[in-house]
């Protein structure tokens, strides 16, 4: 009987000790830390891979002014306004898949090519061409196109290195507090603040590149850019939603994260 009550105590005792660390994590049934995928996987180079082509395609459409007139009002933009938005779209799914580390990587990855392909115009722009009526007229366009783009491709850097630290950085403080749970409120979140830091420094950056000389085109350009891309990724999320669990479920290092 003693070795009964003294066994019966010790499990009272354990079943509180187990109850009281639960409840100081904050979880009841939960895992109290966060699950990751191991990011040395297909799905997470894919996504790296296509975020790295946005970025660098949006170095070159970038530097194109694009003016649309709607109610007699013109709204001035650049031609890479419908990719940007693709490059969070990924970043928010590698944040929320493989963890903060994975995204800088990402981030960097990003960084990293933009610096090689603004290179690669340089050299493409400095080769000697034909010397006839259509080389010149080729070279002509070749440097008129590519060559503002190291002012879009350092606007783009900055913009996004900035934009995408600070949504990761929400994306993995949301993760941690809230474990699996509110994935579109931590979307919208970093979202909404990554957007509007990555808008305002690349606008400010690029403006002269496409021909922005007032601080009136500035604005326009920089408020309807931030709008543009949160309205895209908002009306996006339940295909980033859909697109996160579906890896998720398809990760075998996350369903077995512990």
């Amino acid at each position: 009987m003693k070795n009964k009550d003294l066994n019966e105590n010790q499990l009272a005792n354990d079943t509180f000790a187990a109850s009281a660390a639960s409840e100081r994590n904050g979880s009841t049934g939960r895992h109290s830390q966060p699950k990751y995928a191991d990011y040395g996987t297909g799905n997470y180079a894919i996504l790296v891979a296509i975020m790295c082509i946005i970025v660098i395609l949006s170095g070159i459409g970038g530097a194109k002014g694009v003016v649309f007139t709607i109610g007699g009002f013109d709204i001035i933009t650049d031609g890479a306004f419908f990719m940007f938005p693709i490059a969070y779209i990924m970043g928010d799914t590698v944040t929320e898949l493989y963890g903060k580390k994975a995204a800088t990587r990402a981030v960097a990855m990003g960084f990293i090519t933009n610096v090689i392909a603004a290179l690669i115009y340089w050299v493409i722009i400095i080769l000697p061409g034909f010397s006839d009526d259509y080389g010149i007229e080729k070279q002509h366009g070749i440097e008129v196109a590519l060559g503002p783009v190291w002012q879009i491709v350092l606007a783009s850097m900055t913009g996004f290195a900035i934009g995408q630290t600070a949504n990761s950085a929400i994306m993995w403080f949301g993760k941690k507090r809230h474990l699996e749970r509110r994935l579109v409120r931590r979307l919208m979140s970093a979202t909404g603040v990554g957007e509007l830091l990555d808008t305002i420094v690349f606008c400010t950056i690029a403006a002269s590149a496409i021909g922005i000389s007032t601080v009136g085109q500035w604005a326009n350009y920089t408020i309807f850019g931030f709008l543009w891309k949160i309205l895209v990724q908002y009306a996006m999320m339940p295909v980033t939603v859909t697109l996160i669990k579906w890896l998720k479920k398809r990760e075998p290092t996350y369903a077995n994260a512990e």
